[in-house]
């Protein structure tokens, strides 16, 4: 292995750590965070758990004698000082649109020098989206409400849009701008979906609905109202190949199976 490629890599975002795996070098990998084990359990008890991006601690970066920390927004102006002060070398990640995540995979894919397998994960997400792309072309556009977070209300990231796009949907409001019920009823979205950051497929729907008095809105009374998975939306990685099959099953039932990670509400109301 070359001198300046990273030998100890410390993860303290999901994203990174999933872009390691597809690119065959959890080998490199010393220490993650708890929300990596989750998302990618092949790293389960095999390294040490250190703090996230937003509460990165020094002292647990260089007991794992990092020599390169990978971080993404959001991150908190101590935990980056945090991070410098263990003295590695490091990485932030801000990616907005899928061109962003495809840019942070081929950085990272030269960094490990894995350029090769870099481009092959890339092409492979693009060809994926733009299959499911193809099969909708022909289908009605659907507007579609998708937020990452209930309280305040904040529509989902650019590139969940762009997969909204791809999946036969019509992205309701500006992506990763917060709004109000108000505004998003008037938008008559015909399918609703929820990913909330951190809770997994255990958004409470129902009381959702009930709580923003959405009970008569067609969205509600024809039941078009969904969870999904938060990695598979929220992870700008790989793993949003998950995410798009969920929402085109969520957004054109009648053409795609149910997927993965995707839960309906319980009944129309």
């Amino acid at each position: 292995m070359p001198d300046y490629v990273p030998r100890r890599i410390v993860s303290l975002q999901p994203s990174a750590t999933v872009i390691l795996r597809d690119l065959h070098k959890l080998d490199s990998l010393v220490a993650c965070t708890k929300y990596c084990a989750e998302v990618c359990p092949e790293v389960r008890g095999q390294m040490a758990i250190v703090s996230d991006s937003w509460t990165a601690q020094s002292q647990q970066i260089s007991d794992a004698k990092a020599d390169l920390v990978i971080a993404a927004v959001p991150y908190q102006e101590k935990a980056l000082a945090e991070i410098m002060k263990s003295g590695a070398r490091f990485l932030g990640l801000a990616p907005k649109s899928l061109a962003n995540i495809y840019a942070d995979i081929a950085m990272i894919a030269g960094i490990v020098n894995a350029r090769d397998q870099g481009l092959q994960v890339i092409r492979r997400m693009q060809e994926t989206i733009e299959a499911v792309r193809c099969q909708t072309n022909d289908l009605p556009r659907r507007k579609v409400f998708c937020e990452e977070w209930g309280k305040p209300l904040i529509a989902s990231q650019l590139w969940v849009a762009e997969l909204v796009e791809a999946a036969g949907g019509e992205f309701i409001g500006q992506p990763g701008i917060q709004t109000d019920a108000t505004t998003v009823e008037s938008a008559a979205p015909e399918v609703m979906i929820a990913a909330w950051c951190g809770a997994g497929d255990r958004v409470p729907l129902e009381k959702v609905i009930r709580g923003r008095k959405w009970e008569g809105t067609p969205v509600a009374r024809n039941g078009r109202v969904y969870c999904i998975r938060d990695e598979y939306l929220n992870t700008p990685a790989p793993t949003l190949l998950h995410g798009l099959r969920a929402l085109a099953a969520a957004i054109h039932p009648e053409r795609f199976p149910q997927a993965d990670g995707l839960r309906c509400i319980s009944s129309a109301l």
